[in-house]
């Protein structure tokens, strides 16, 4: 089964049960179709988004994910070389460290980021 990497806002979507997050998107990650990651880039994103007020969220976010299901996988040194080695697609640091991780562990992303698309890795459109 392959494993599913949540981008951030797919995270979001999923916690506060957004009408956004699409009906097979939302089938995949309850379908069981491979285990759901998400990134500590993720919870390192929504903390400084948080801290200057671009964000609100509650204090439990990441509790409250981890404890739906979705295991947290650890920024690795090999994930940080690898962000090097990607084509300048996108700018996003968030996004280009997401997108490494999703190749190194062979993941599925999930992502609406539709620019995402001109990586060598296979996505969910979540609003779909």
């Amino acid at each position: 089964m392959t494993p599913l990497l949540l981008d951030t806002h797919v995270v979001l979507w999923l916690v506060d049960d957004s009408p956004r997050l699409g009906p097979q998107t939302r089938a995949a990650l309850a379908g069981g179709e491979g285990p759901l990651l998400a990134s500590v880039a993720s919870v390192w994103e929504t903390t400084i988004k948080r801290s200057l007020g671009r964000l609100t969220v509650p204090d439990t976010l990441w509790d409250d994910v981890v404890l739906s299901g979705v295991d947290l996988v650890v920024i690795t040194r090999p994930d940080v070389e690898a962000v090097g080695a990607l084509p300048f697609h996108h700018h996003d640091p968030f996004d280009r460290l997401l997108i490494a991780q999703a190749q190194l562990r062979g993941a599925t992303f999930v992502t609406a980021d539709r620019r995402l698309a001109d990586y060598d890795v296979d996505l969910i459109d979540a609003t779909r």
